[in-house]
């Protein structure tokens, strides 16, 4: 985190040189003010304009990319800041964590498909949970010297296809265990590539959402057709889903603008000499995003058994989770339409106070209305609360090295749950105390509202500065 502290503590010689991280207003409001003659240049604002042609802003005002470089030369790319680009980051970052999605369809099919006991399915998610943690935390100090970021992904994707094969041709625990870390490794490495990529896009609000609304498409496809051919075809269903997704996101990669690293001194921080946050904002927010998917996932991972136990039936049970998933995009995409438009602060509370309520609701799931509703309500604010936690973490910075910090705590947060969650339920715990557990612990996201306050006044007071 010393590396977070000294890119948060050095101020850039001007906000708009630095346009990502979802500041785009600024930017923007700046060349309005150009053309009238009323605001100078961006490169009399700052004696690092005349390197801005590396930046993907300074590419943008002269038109769209149009090529892309390096070994994909001549391969047209689609609008750098186009609601296009918002989804072909969300596939490139979601495609290391698809897992997380079908994560219930997964569980269940290596207990009643493999017949492992609910610890050993959940050592194997964890594991590849702990490995994504890993893999994210590692290619933070990495960023920076990844000039390319398109070959590394490739490579990564092709890497983690040839594990899910591999995955699908054992079958004994103590094997899958480490397979699936070293899966999580490279699934983990992918997911902070694309996030540091988002953060610098100049979009990362509406990206952050559209990542969500991927993740929550995916998972009500998965969820929904994935269970009734696990009887068909064998245990290990969900691992040709994490392939195809896989697959489909190499194949999009190629059409992603560059968004190179930002040049010179805009690489350290976008936010103005008059108001720089301390590290104490950046780790509270870091706590928060940890503890928010650790609670979601502990419940989200064992739901559908979760569901059984209180006495619904198994086709209503995954009907529910899968509509439930479906319904939960609405919550990404309000993120994205209004995570780079509004202030983030009260959102973000109104959106943990509902995830709480509907934690606390599946309590009360003996009735079905009740668990429909708290799936709904927690995929829902899940999907808002998250991208707006990331859409945070990532205006620490414009080089993308805190979104990374953002992916590892959020792997480390998704690899906690489900893990607790299995050694409690082995243990003797019920499912009525795991409720209970998760709606305490989401009382600690509620620490990183003032660093949303702190944020929201820096943005304002760079727009008024402009």
């Amino acid at each position: 985190m010393a590396a977070a502290y000294l890119a948060l503590s050095t101020p850039a010689q001007s906000v708009s040189v630095a346009p990502s991280n979802g500041n785009t207003l600024i930017s923007h409001g700046c060349r309005r003010a150009v053309k009238r003659g009323r605001c100078p240049s961006i490169t009399e604002q700052s004696p690092a304009g005349d390197r801005m042609s590396e930046n993907a802003e300074s590419l943008i005002d002269r038109g769209e990319f149009n090529t892309a470089k390096g070994i994909f030369t001549g391969v047209p790319t689609v609008n750098a800041q186009g609601w296009a680009a918002s989804i072909l980051l969300a596939f490139l970052s979601s495609a290391g964590l698809y897992y997380v999605n079908i994560a219930p369809v997964i569980s269940n099919a290596l207990m009643s498909g493999a017949g492992l006991s609910a610890a050993e399915s959940g050592d194997i998610l964890s594991a590849n949970f702990f490995g994504a943690a890993l893999g994210a935390f590692g290619i933070t100090f990495l960023i920076r010297f990844i000039p390319r970021w398109k070959p590394a992904a490739c490579a990564l994707l092709l890497s983690s296809i040839g594990l899910d094969l591999l995955t699908i041709s054992l079958s004994a625990p103590e094997s899958l265990v480490p397979l699936r870390f070293l899966h999580g490794v490279l699934g983990g490495s992918l997911v902070g590539l694309g996030f540091a990529v988002i953060s610098r896009s100049g979009i990362a609000g509406r990206a952050f959402g559209m990542l969500l609304a991927v993740q929550y498409l995916g998972g009500f496809i998965g969820i929904i057709t994935l269970p009734s051919l696990v009887p068909q075809f064998g245990a290990y269903v969900p691992f040709y889903a994490l392939i195809t997704f896989s697959t489909c996101t190499l194949l999009m990669v190629i059409f992603l603008p560059p968004y190179p690293l930002p040049a010179g001194k805009s690489t350290r921080s976008i936010l103005p000499k008059k108001l720089v946050l301390p590290v104490t904002p950046i780790l509270l927010t870091l706590l928060a995003l940890f503890c928010f998917q650790l609670a979601n996932m502990a419940l989200f991972a064992f739901i559908i058994d979760l569901g059984h136990a209180f006495g619904l039936t198994p086709g209503y049970v995954d009907l529910t989770v899968g509509w439930a998933s479906f319904i939960a995009i609405s919550g990404a995409i309000l993120a994205a339409h209004t995570g780079d438009r509004y202030d983030l602060t009260r959102p973000l509370m109104i959106a943990l106070v509902a995830t709480v309520a509907g934690i606390a609701l599946f309590l009360a799931s003996a009735s079905p209305l009740a668990f429909f509703a708290a799936n709904v309500i927690t995929g829902i604010t899940w999907a808002f609360c998250v991208a707006y936690l990331l859409t945070m973490v990532s205006r620490f910075d414009a080089a993308g090295q805190m979104g990374a910090f953002g992916g590892f705590a959020s792997k480390m947060g998704l690899a906690s749950g489900p893990v607790i969650a299995g050694r409690l339920l082995s243990g003797g715990a019920d499912y009525s105390q795991l409720i209970i557990l998760a709606s305490l612990l989401l009382l600690v996201c509620f620490a990183a509202l003032p660093a949303a306050t702190k944020l929201d006044r820096a943005r304002n007071i760079s727009a008024a500065e402009i």
